[in-house]
């Protein structure tokens, strides 16, 4: 069958040999699955178990029936490394390989203007090999140092607790509290410490790239010797919220860090779509999202040089008169508090001539809500062929068009951000 992939040697096979008599049944090898992000996907031989395995995470892949009793698994737009655990109790191992290079894929990532890695003079040789999470933890290895070179930043918490002498300010409350017992007192000081939310969030970041799969030895020394920097910081509880931190100029050192560790500890548990009665662990991209961030973010400093404001996301649209109906665009454009235009970003390559039919209903919604004459759709290239140039789409006795745009992502970042400069002048340009 045309597309087709079959099993490589280097994946595992689905079933353990015979346990010898009287010995304790082997458990089966973890079933290996190396997943294109996009494409016609692998065929696999599958038992029931690994099939429930796969379908107890939705939105992670696509499986669907082949011949021969098989299965076809596709990739869904995401890429990472996922665990899941089938009903009885086997493992899948699931890698999904981006489309773009991994060098490509680290700068939509990290960029945000600013950074002291765009342009990075230290090659991420990880990315070489098209492996992303040797990557990103070779890339947090070298951010973290560089920030970690000036000393690790301190800063004043609050502390109740117990002591044998007056320290601070006496909890007067607590301390009434305990009649006939002077000691020990009950204070509230603040104190000077490295044990702060910018050194919890990344020491948590370098513990994960530590353990992340794939990791060359020298990097893991790399990570393994940063830690060692945040002695008295206390390591966060896996799965537990992230500690707030408000950007200053005290620690605008730790910014382009610490957005890194945020970036892997948001994504260190695979959270498909739907509820999924198995656990899964591992690190998954939705790669919708991450188009989308990347252009509301170039694209907002691009268009704020032209004097216009860019909203992401926005919640207060509505589509009826009675206020019922709400709608979240990816970005209206704003100039002098006015409404000037909109936009959707739209990750899927299409052929902007001929756009999906639910995209133009979209923006020809967005429009008319708003009140604008033009709306824009803005897609994802494919790698294998050219991004287009913008194709306008005039609705019929509507008034409005709506213009479809292409980025090619696998462009060297500097075209990127030139392509985007220009996709900021085309779309603010008078009718």
């Amino acid at each position: 069958m045309a597309g087709e992939q079959e099993s490589t040697a280097s994946e595992a096979p689905t079933t353990s040999p015979p346990a010898t008599t009287g010995a304790r049944p082997a458990l089966a090898p973890p079933l290996r699955l190396t997943v294109d992000e996009t494409g016609a996907g692998t065929v696999r031989e599958l038992t029931a178990d690994q099939v429930a395995g796969l379908l107890s995470a939705p939105g992670l892949v696509r499986l669907t029936p082949a011949p021969g009793g098989r299965w076809r698994v596709a990739g869904n737009q995401k890429v990472g490394l996922v665990r899941l655990r089938t009903p009885a109790g086997g493992a899948i191992e699931l890698l999904l390989r981006p489309k773009l290079p991994v060098r490509d894929l680290l700068f939509l990532l990290s960029y945000s203007p600013g950074d002291p890695w765009h342009p990075d003079p230290d090659p991420v040789t990880a990315a070489t090999a098209d492996d992303l999470l040797p990557a990103l933890a070779e890339l947090l290895a070298r951010t973290a140092r560089r920030t970690l070179e000036s000393g690790v930043l301190h800063g004043y918490r609050t502390v109740e607790e117990d002591l044998p002498l007056v320290k601070g300010r006496i909890r007067t409350a607590d301390q009434l509290r305990r009649v006939g017992l002077p000691l020990p007192v009950a204070v509230r000081y603040d104190d000077h410490t490295p044990d702060i939310a910018e050194n919890r969030i990344l020491l948590a970041a370098l513990h994960l790239a530590t353990h992340l799969p794939g990791v060359p030895a020298p990097t893991r020394l790399t990570l393994r010797h940063l830690t060692d920097h945040l002695h008295g910081v206390h390591l966060l509880h896996p799965g537990a919220p992230l500690p707030d931190w408000t950007p200053t100029r005290l620690n605008s050192r730790y910014a382009p860090a610490l957005r890194l560790a945020e970036l892997l500890l948001a994504h260190r548990s695979a959270q498909p779509e739907g509820d999924s009665p198995l656990p899964t662990d591992g690190f998954l991209l939705d790669m919708p999202a991450v188009f989308e961030r990347f252009l509301t973010v170039t694209l907002t400093a691009a268009l704020a040089r032209r004097g216009i404001r860019c909203a992401a996301q926005e919640t207060q649209h509505r589509l009826d008169e009675a206020a019922r109906v709400p709608f979240r665009p990816d970005l209206v454009l704003y100039r002098a508090g006015r409404p000037l235009s909109v936009a959707d970003a739209k990750y899927t390559y299409v052929t902007p001539a001929a756009p999906p039919t639910s995209h133009l209903y979209q923006l020809l919604a967005y429009c008319t809500a708003l009140g604008l004459p033009r709306g824009h759709l803005i897609y994802a290239a494919a790698a294998s062929a050219p991004a287009p140039g913008p194709t306008p789409h005039v609705i019929r006795r509507s008034g409005i068009t709506v213009i479809a745009h292409t980025l090619d992502l696998a462009v060297p970042p500097p075209t990127l951000l030139a392509d985007v400069t220009s996709l900021a002048e085309r779309i603010t340009a008078p009718t």
